[in-house]
């Protein structure tokens, strides 16, 4: 039927006009009483049938009066295009495997063998516009779908261009980021020191210590960018701490500035599993940009990548604003999903109504066992009327039907602190301050219930409110001195990504690596896998 409906949609858009197909006896054929007014050659209907099933393909070709454009002399460019962009596979991560070239001859000659190219053209385009995967069905928390250009307008650009590799090659994100992550997966490997170099015996080196194992320590690190300049090598100075500590970053370790035997191990080559670890999450991130070729970021945007537990402003490329951030704990129902939406409040002094869920797990309990319990929250109605505690038999209610909400009023030990940011999304998820701060020092903060929670959240409202008025502070105070929630909108709406990048490259280019907290990248890296993806070889 797929097949059957693939052609209609191909004549259709030939004609112009609608076409009814009929299937006798498993064959497809137009009806009799339009018939006689097609003028299609055994060859195009041929074509048309070869593209039923490729709802892509079908739109294309129908559009373009079932002509093939792979074949003889005047397809060979188009060939030759997309034959080398496949070759360039590989510099994104995917197997040029994937696309077959051992079964797109040199010279195409046959309908076969235009089908062949047209069907991987098709892919690669939709590979390398949206992704290889789907993402929900790698992970059910990943709430992001690509947004996937038409892929029957790109083939009709292809088919036209002088430059038919570009179009193709155009296809993939553009943003500095994936090419950072192409060039960290594809080029030298950055943190692998030259092997003539001297190994740093294994040790645990701190601020202040001094021997002779410090200077093949120095000399590796300066081998892969990390130089630093003292008057005594042998000395473990502060220098040489911060060094260590940059490089930890980069390599995905606790960055505390000790050399231990794991950074020792790593920078002597000696942790092989290290760089595949490394690979891998480039892979992963590639992946995931591609997932988010197709979304308007936005010139200015707040940017919050879960395991680097960070919230960011970016404007015109640029890294304008940063705090640390708490995010979901790893617990069903509490990690932190992905999404993007379009933030437009700021809620200043906000109430905070209790997620039912935690108002049935956490709360309900506690009041059947004592009316008088969590004595800070008000007991609300369906209309938002504030009950008395005594007009209401607890006992008799389940997490299954108790019909009221939970809800703090405005103050200065109130959960959401005294802001809260709004990008309406299905699974009420925002950022907001907290009075607990004593989490931000953590290096793992995945503690909260799913929001994030922000370490500078009065500073991050002034950022976002700067557009719309000379004095962000002042027009933050004034709301915030008024005791009462008030809500101050944004102008215009800023986009807000919440991504899961493990692998990410900072302000200078160098790709830095964080902890998968959820395991979600390794249920993405499976469905990868199971999609043909693997570690790359090398020389690519």
């Amino acid at each position: 039927m797929k097949r059957l409906a693939g052609l209609v949609v191909t004549l259709t858009l030939m004609l112009g006009v609608p076409v009814a197909v009929v299937a006798q006896d498993g064959v497809a054929s137009v009806s009799a009483a339009i018939a006689p007014k097609l003028r299609f050659t055994p060859s195009q209907m041929a074509l048309a049938q070869m593209v039923a099933g490729d709802a892509d393909l079908a739109a294309f070709y129908g559009g373009n009066g079932l002509q093939p454009i792979f074949l003889g002399a005047g397809g060979a460019a188009r060939r030759e295009a997309l034959r080398n962009v496949i070759a360039e596979a590989p510099r994104h991560g995917i197997p040029s495997e994937r696309y077959r070239p051992d079964r797109l001859p040199q010279v195409a000659e046959s309908l076969q063998d235009e089908i062949a190219y047209g069907r991987q053209a098709a892919r690669l385009l939709r590979d390398l516009s949206g992704g290889i995967l789907t993402p929900a069905s790698a992970d059910p928390e990943i709430k992001r779908a690509p947004q996937r250009p038409s892929i029957p307008a790109l083939l009709d650009r292809f088919q036209i261009a002088a430059d038919p590799a570009s179009i193709l090659r155009q296809a993939a994100p553009r943003h500095p980021a994936y090419l950072a992550l192409q060039e960290a997966l594809s080029g030298p490997a950055e943190l692998a020191v030259p092997a003539d170099l001297p190994k740093a015996p294994e040790a645990v080196w701190r601020s202040g210590m001094r021997g002779d194992g410090v200077v093949p320590l120095r000399d590796r690190l300066a081998a892969i960018g990390f130089r630093t300049v003292s008057d005594d090598p042998t000395l473990y100075d502060t220098a040489l701490s911060d060094a260590v500590a940059e490089y930890q970053r980069a390599a995905g370790l606790p960055d505390d500035g000790v050399a231990g035997p794991r950074t020792i191990g790593m920078l002597n080559g000696d942790a092989a599993s290290g760089q595949d670890d490394r690979q891998r999450a480039i892979l992963i991130a590639l992946e995931r940009m591609r997932w988010m070729a197709g979304t308007d970021l936005g010139t200015r945007h707040v940017w919050v990548n879960i395991p680097e537990f960070s919230t960011i402003i970016v404007d015109q490329g640029a890294e304008v604003f940063r705090t640390r951030s708490v995010m979901g704990r790893n617990i069903s129902d509490m990690r932190t999903p992905e999404f993007s939406e379009m933030m437009s409040h700021l809620v200043v002094n906000p109430s905070w109504n209790v997620p039912r869920s935690i108002t049935v797990r956490d709360y309900l309990p506690k009041l059947q066992d004592n009316r008088n319990a969590v004595a800070h929250l008000d007991v609300v109605d369906g209309s938002g009327r504030v009950l008395s505690r005594d007009a209401v038999d607890f006992s008799r209610y389940t997490a299954a039907n108790f019909p009221y909400r939970l809800r703090q009023k405005p103050s200065g030990d109130n959960a959401l602190g005294v802001v809260k940011f709004i990008f309406p999304n299905r699974w009420n998820i925002y950022l907001h301050d907290t009075p607990s701060k004593h989490l931000f020092g953590n290096r793992v903060r995945a503690e909260s219930n799913g929001c994030i929670r922000i370490g500078d959240p009065v500073d991050l409202a002034q950022a976002l409110l700067s557009r719309q008025t000379d004095d962000p502070a002042a027009m933050f105070r004034r709301a915030l001195d008024s005791g009462r929630e008030t809500w101050l909108k944004l102008q215009p709406p800023v986009p807000v990504h919440l991504v899961y990048f493990t692998a990410w490259p900072d302000a200078s280019g160098r790709v830095r690596f964080f902890a998968d907290v959820y395991g979600r990248d390794a249920r993405v890296w499976q469905a990868l896998q199971d999609a043909g993806v693997d570690l790359p070889r090398q020389g690519l």
